[in-house]
């Protein structure tokens, strides 16, 4: 049977990030997409206008009728833009979800601001990290977490240990934001795993982390191990980055290519 994944995130109406993305990433890799909204936003490749936030009864109940009727196989969250989010999403799964649970924790943005106000990032510490089968920060996110400035690869290692004292089963830092190479560290409680990347030159890498944090969903719903599929995930990001520097959408920084495997073998992504 065809695996089932779940994205809990905001919706980008330019398609290059959020739920959009996720749900790319889902049908690429072969799984049934399902959603539940968050957040709605105006945006597209050059920027942010608005953001408004859907109600918790709303959440809720697309999280009821999911559940009720095609239970997923993973599960990843995005941005959950307020304390009330967090928490709602946290207290849903807490007594639901028994698959595989990725958590992106979206709030730091590109440009070092915050996203999330204190009382979110404490509710995403004591809530929902400790529910996640593996979570999943970028640099400046680890920083956050982790209560540490990050500027080598030994602060990563140092980094992800004291993540892995909230309580999740695994911690991905990602090296994207480092700027000679994309280098993420793995740390699993016992053995830290490293995943070389090459620095692609391009300004097209909108979406980024929500396509990795879904696709590592997916490779953890169709039965891999974390490392694994951290492996599969990089290797399948890599490739949509590679294809949209020569594949630009928009004025401003474009999406990545989600579908850039496609006519070659399948195979290959395994």
């Amino acid at each position: 049977m065809i695996k089932k994944c779940l994205t809990i995130a905001g919706s980008d109406s330019s398609g290059g990030a959020g739920v959009q993305a996720d749900l790319k990433t889902f049908s690429a890799l072969g799984t049934y997409g399902m959603s539940c909204i968050s957040a709605l936003t105006a945006q597209n490749t050059q920027g942010v206008d608005k953001v408004e936030n859907v109600s918790q009864a709303m959440i809720r109940g697309q999280l009821a009728a999911i559940y009720s009727d095609i239970v997923p196989d993973a599960v990843k969250t995005g941005m959950l833009s307020c304390r009330e989010t967090v928490e709602t999403v946290a207290g849903f799964l807490e007594s639901h979800n028994q698959a595989p649970l990725v958590v992106d924790p979206v709030m730091v943005a590109t440009t070092g601001a915050r996203l999330l106000d204190e009382e979110a990032i404490i509710s995403y510490k004591e809530r929902l990290i400790p529910l996640a089968t593996l979570v999943t920060p970028n640099i400046p996110e680890a920083e956050v977490l982790s209560g540490m400035a990050i500027h080598t690869e030994e602060d990563m290692k140092q980094a992800a240990e004291k993540i892995m004292g909230l309580g999740p089963k695994a911690v991905l830092i990602k090296g994207g934001h480092k700027v000679h190479d994309a280098t993420d560290f793995l740390y699993d409680g016992e053995t830290f795993h490293v995943f070389r990347g090459e620095k692609i030159d391009t300004e097209n890498t909108h979406g980024t982390g929500c396509t990795l944090s879904s696709a590592l969903a997916v490779y953890l719903a169709q039965g891999y191990s974390v490392v694994r599929a951290a492996a599969l995930a990089k290797k399948y990001l890599t490739g949509a980055i590679r294809k949209a520097a020569v594949e630009k959408v928009g004025h401003g920084h474009g999406p990545v290519s989600h579908f850039w495997f496609y006519g070659n073998d399948w195979g290959k992504m395994k």
